[in-house]
């Protein structure tokens, strides 16, 4: 049986409905969607979604949860149920990366390079902070003549709401689920509509790993029903999302109702800046990787490439060859190097903005169309000769689609750079140690690599600012995100 047939079968076998309280939820007043698989566009499956009713007892049972066994247990024990979790989550990763790859379009490789053992990794680093969230004691001057004892503890912050993209989902929903479980709290998770599957494979591990019931609950459905029955919910006590800045609007207004913390993780034109004396060939390969990741629907997708003006021609003549090595195809055919993406509204949406770069001015020096056969391909694509007012270098595509500006020196590049909307990544290609040190400083950045696009490591926190959204995600600045800090004075 060949992968896909074992990816097809997977799917099928999956219990496609919500899971809530520790049980599987086939009864709901809300139509069924169907997941359709974006190579063929033929349907995986169609999944019951989550109705008013079932998000009510989600987060209903997250509460209950809290003030029950999950909320009684210490540290430790939390900690060795992450420790299983991920232990299942790695003994499961080959169906995860077959399902993800035909649930979202993404070459086979990817997952099992990337997105797996990221969400494993952060399953056991949460594991290990489960019982080292501490307090401090503080001193101070005392209380009307009288000794104090005071100190602070971190106490989980409640229900928290996570809803990821459909880009990357179980890395993305790890991500969102390992530290706010660590932290002692209750999940309820809403997946991406589009690629709903292996979110569902993860309430099933959370089952097999004997969390109480109401710990994670996940919840099937669209965004515009479930997604916002589920934001606008009074009991939720925090909300994690990713996703669009349009709709990470609509997600902040939402909490501000209750002045409910949030944590935005809203995308990004990430620029990519390559200096006369980086190794040309190690930048090419690293530049082209940050463009065509993932058919170019990553967050942190370096899609604005800065290059100095004395090696400009040769450099977008690298670019271009790696562009034209590309394999577009079905992720399960052997060397396939590129997917299809999610939908065909995505895939239209690609297709605008390349016309758009043509229209504008910008030099087409590889692809720019979509392959005549079925599934929502399009060509991996580079615009040379393009400034940073161009429509292309402006808003997020969101697509295997690369922009080439030149520069003139380090002024013009770090200002170039940091004139965006965005600030979530960037990437310096560099020799100069003096240089990537100060410049890393300047650029408008949540995360900068330097020689290495997009390192991802769930020890390092993850965001950005502008309309890349607030908060951290990762690292110690994403478990104490899922906290309240609480003052505590008792007078001797």
């Amino acid at each position: 049986m060949s992968q896909r047939s074992v990816a097809e079968a997977l799917a099928r076998k999956l219990p496609a409905m919500p899971f809530v309280a520790g049980h599987w939820q086939s009864h709901s007043s809300a139509q069924p969607f169907d997941v359709v698989d974006p190579v063929t566009e033929q349907t995986l499956t169609a999944v019951v979604e989550a109705d008013a009713a079932m998000v009510d007892r989600a987060v209903e049972s997250g509460h209950d949860a809290l003030d029950g066994e999950w909320g009684r247990m210490d540290g430790a024990t939390r900690g060795e149920l992450l420790h299983t979790f991920a232990r299942l989550l790695e003994e499961r990763a080959e169906d995860f990366a077959n399902v993800e790859s035909l649930d979202v379009g993404k070459p086979g490789f990817e997952p099992r390079v990337i997105d797996l053992p990221q969400a494993v990794a952060t399953f056991r680093h949460y594991a290990g902070w489960a019982d080292k969230l501490t307090g401090q004691t503080i001193p101070t001057s005392g209380y009307m003549g009288r000794s104090t004892l005071s100190y602070t503890v971190r106490q989980p912050i409640g229900v928290v709401a996570a809803i990821t993209p459909w880009n990357s989902p179980t890395m993305i929903g790890a991500w969102k689920i390992a530290p706010a479980l660590a932290a002692g709290c209750a999940v309820v998770l809403k997946p991406p509509e589009d690629a709903p599957l292996t979110s569902l494979m993860l309430a099933e591990l959370a089952e097999q790993a004997g969390f109480p019931a109401g710990v994670l609950n996940v919840l099937p459905g669209r965004g515009v029903t479930t997604g916002n029955l589920l934001i606008n919910h009074a009991g939720v006590d925090k909300i994690s999302f990713t996703g669009s800045p349009e709709t990470g609007q609509i997600v902040a207004t939402a909490a501000a109702k209750g002045f409910r913390p949030t944590t935005l993780e809203l995308g990004g034109k990430s620029p990519q800046i390559v200096f006369a004396d980086a190794g040309l060939t190690a930048a090419a390969d690293g530049v082209a990787a940050g463009v065509f990741a993932n058919q170019g629907e990553v967050c942190a997708a370096g899609s604005r490439i800065l290059v100095a003006r004395d090696i400009y021609d040769d450099f977008v003549d690298l670019l271009a060859e790696r562009a034209a090595k590309v394999v577009l195809g079905d992720p399960f055919d052997e060397g396939t190097t590129m997917g299809a993406l999610i939908n065909a509204r995505q895939r239209d949406r690609v297709a605008h903005y390349v016309e758009r770069g043509r229209e504008e001015g910008a030099r087409v020096v590889a692809g720019g169309s979509r392959p005549d056969r079925a599934g929502f391909f399009v060509e991996p694509t580079l615009f040379a000769d393009a400034s940073n007012t161009m429509t292309i270098a402006r808003e997020e595509i969101f697509g295997p689609v690369g922009t080439i500006i030149p520069f003139d020196d380090d002024e013009q590049a770090i200002a170039i750079a940091n004139d965006s909307d965005y600030a979530l990544a960037a990437t310096l290609w560099t020799t100069d140690l003096s240089r990537a040190h100060t410049l890393a400083r300047r650029v408008d950045a949540g995360a900068v690599a330097v020689n290495g696009w997009s390192p991802l490591d769930p020890r390092l926190p993850w965001g950005g600012w502008k309309l890349s959204g607030h908060g951290r995600e990762l690292g110690l600045a994403g478990l104490e995100a899922d906290t309240e800090l609480k003052t505590i004075t008792i007078v001797l």
